[in-house]
Formats: C-alpha cells, sequence, structure tokens
C-alpha cells in the first residue's frame, strides 16, 4: 500500500490530484496521509471523509474550531496553523504533492522530502526561491522530485532516455493569459476580474492573475534553468494561445520534440503519480484536424516586462529568485485588493530588486532555508513601503 499527502488539497493542483485519486485510489491501494487547505474548510473537511485521510491540516489556526466540528464523528484528525503543516509533512509518506501556492510551500515542501520518498513539485516557488538547496535535500535523503507544472512535466517527459548534455535549446511555452492582445495603454484599467478569467486554464485566482502578468512564466523560466541545470540563455519563451503545445526540447543534431496535450492538469498530475509508468487518465484526446492550426508568436516585453525581471534575476543569482518571488506576492495581493493597477505591479517588483541590490546581499549564495525566509521577509517589507510610496504620490 502506498501512502500519500496533497498539500493545498482544496486548490485546483489539489482537487484534481485527488480526483485522480479518487478514481481509482482504492483498486490501486492508496492510503491517504495527509491533506491540507487554508480557509475553505468546507471542501477539505469534504476530502478527507470520503478518502479516509489520517489528519486535516488548515493553515489558518482560526479555522481549528470550524474544521473539527466538520470532521466530528469520521476518525480524521484535525490540525491547524503553520506548525502543524510541518507536523502533517513529517509523517512517513511515498509520495507527496506540494501545491500550496507561494512562499508558504517551500517549509513543508523541505520537511516532506526527509522521507526519501517522492514529492510532485507543483509549488514553483520551491525552486524559484531555494532551488540548489531542494535539490541538495533531496539527494540527501534519496528522495525523488517530480515536476508537476504543465511546461516542466512535458520537459521531463520529452528528456526521458535522453543525455542531457545533447540539449540545445529549451522552449516553454505560454498561453498569452487574458490580455494577450491588448494595447498597453488599456491594461491599466486592467481588473482583478478580467485578469483572473484566464482563456485556456481552470487555475485559481492568484495562478491565474499571475498568467495574465506572465510572473507565471517567469517563475517557470527560473525554474527550468534550477530544475534541469540548462544556461539561462539556452531557455527560450513562446506565446502559444491554444495552450496544446506544452513545452519543446530542442536537441544538438537539429531535432525538436514536442508535448502535446489538452489544457489539463491531470496530464502532469496523473504522470507523476504513475512514474515512471504510464497509466490512462481521463483526459480529452486531441483531435488535430479540428485543431486545426497551431499558432506561436513573440512575447511583448513592453507590456509584459516580467520575463525581463526573470532574466536578470538569474543573472544576479544567489537570493535574487527569493527576492523576486516574495516582491511579486506582495505587489499582486496589493493589486487583488484594489490598491495598485495591472501594469504597476512589474514596476513594483522592479524597483524592489533595485532597492535591494544596494546592499541586502542579493548575490550571496543561501547556506540554508532560513537565508531564504530572511530574504522573503525583507523583500516583502521592501515591496510594502513601495507601494505606500506610490499611494503617498498619488
Amino acid at each position: 500500500m502506498r501512502r500519500l499527502s496533497v498539500f493545498g488539497a482544496t486548490g485546483s493542483i489539489g482537487v484534481n490530484t485527488l480526483d485522480l485519486i479518487a478514481r481509482d485510489g482504492a483498486a490501486r491501494g492508496w492510503r491517504v496521509v495527509a491533506l491540507t487547505g487554508g480557509r475553505n474548510v468546507a471542501l477539505l473537511a469534504r476530502q478527507a471523509r470520503s478518502l479516509g485521510a489520517e489528519l486535516a491540516v488548515t493553515a489558518h489556526a482560526e479555522a481549528y474550531a470550524e474544521l473539527k466540528a466538520a470532521l466530528a464523528g469520521s476518525g480524521v484528525e484535525a490540525a491547524a496553523g503553520p506548525a502543524a503543516l510541518l507536523e502533517a509533512a513529517e509523517r512517513p509518506a511515498d509520495w507527496v504533492m506540494s501545491a500550496i501556492v507561494g512562499a508558504a510551500g517551500l517549509a513543508p515542501g523541505f520537511r516532506a522530502l526527509a522521507q526519501g520518498g517522492t514529492l510532485a513539485l507543483a509549488n514553483k516557488e520551491s525552486l524559484v526561491t531555494a532551488g540548489p538547496l531542494l535539490l541538495a535535500e533531496a539527494r540527501r535523503h534519496g528522495a525523488t522530485i517530480l515536476p508537476v507544472d504543465s511546461e516542466h512535466s512535458a520537459i521531463f517527459q520529452a528528456l526521458a532516455g535522453e543525455d542531457i548534455a545533447a540539449v540545445e535549446r529549451i522552449v516553454i511555452t505560454a498561453s498569452g493569459g487574458p490580455f494577450r492582445c491588448w494595447p498597453k495603454e488599456r491594461l491599466a484599467a486592467a481588473t482583478v476580474a478580467e485578469a483572473v478569467a484566464h482563456p485556456n486554464w481552470a487555475m485559481g485566482r492568484r495562478i491565474s492573475i499571475d498568467s495574465a502578468t506572465l510572473f507565471n512564466k517567469a517563475l517557470e523560466l527560473i525554474e527550468t534553468r534550477e530544475y534541469f541545470g540548462v544556461a539561462p540563455e539556452r531557455i527560450e519563451v513562446v506565446v502559444h494561445p491554444q495552450s496544446v503545445v506544452h513545452a519543446l526540447v530542442g536537441f544538438a543534431d537539429g531535432a525538436l520534440m514536442a508535448h502535446l496535450g489538452a489544457p489539463d492538469m491531470r496530464h502532469a498530475i496523473g504522470y507523476a503519480l504513475n512514474w515512471p509508468r504510464r497509466r490512462p487518465l481521463p483526459v480529452a484526446r486531441l483531435d488535430l484536424v479540428a485543431l486545426g492550426q497551431l499558432t506561436f508568436e513573440a512575447p511583448d516585453p513592453e507590456r509584459f516586462p516580467a520575463l525581463r525581471l526573470a532574466r536578470e534575476v538569474m543573472a544576479t543569482g544567489g537570493l535574487a529568485g527569493a527576492a523576486f518571488n516574495a516582491a511579486k506576492e506582495v505587489a499582486l495581493d496589493a493589486f487583488i485588493d484594489g490598491g495598485l493597477g495591472f501594469p504597476a505591479m512589474a514596476e513594483v517588483v522592479e524597483a524592489a530588486l533595485d532597492r535591494l541590490s544596494a546592499g541586502a546581499g542579493l548575490t550571496i549564495a543561501p547556506s540554508g532555508l532560513d537565508d531564504v525566509l530572511e530574504m522573503d521577509h525583507l523583500a516583502r517589507a521592501t515591496a510594502a513601503a513601495i507601494i505606500r510610496e506610490r499611494r503617498q504620490r498619488e
């Protein structure tokens, strides 16, 4: 019997993961150890009950009473708060889905690696902020990290049986989001509702907005470099509005291997769940004739500067990734709360990186997770201060 835990069970990745588990979990001998979520306590409790989880954890301590009441009589243990998340990650499991959004997923992922099993990594911030540390931790415990971002899963699959030394280029695709065709002057008036309306993917609010700004793709640029060890200049981004080609790998002989699939995260999740084998998945099969054509275009650096910032972060190295992600999360919160315009998110992130580069040690390689978390805290405070200054000037 294989034991598994899902961190971020109530988000889109977690829901899709549990959908696959529920379909054939009992037949395949899965045992659910821990499920964690945020404020959607009712959904978390339903998931834990239906799958017979040993433990359900909400990240918010004030929601403990609600979760405990919802699980009364089920035999599922309830817990709440950051310490409970870490305790859940320490419970033995063979396979762990890391799908907590943002830097909050970093520490639980590190704790889970200590079990020596498989970490299915949907939390891209772990590699962006602490890639070398995370990979070293996996090696230390003999654990396996499998990518769950659709792009990185596609790259991983295209590289199966290949020599990474023969890779000439890696191309990751971006849908372009809901504002792909908007003129620059119109972006200033973009609303949260418009930014969340992704044309292809059904995702949570935060990641949907990150897709609209291309910050999601910026993080994936850094993630590609960290996970696959490819030089930044060998990584390309192209806009592909149909979201059918998820990534391409080019080799020294000129061959270009593409991974195609319907825009459904259960492709990548199912691959990580079943690896190293493949099993049938309940996803749409492509009808190439019906598709008719696949198109590609270059991203516009003027309207979407996040990709340029990501390349600058990779050039800086050290703790720049942690600062980049933290400033981005603060700017995103401000946009959601109505205190920052859509284009201003990138402006705040760039200003924060500029300010921190004056003497905060961005180029210093972290010696441990505490260094990453310290930079995360400093960058958040810096970005928040920049936002306050902007508001005072307005």
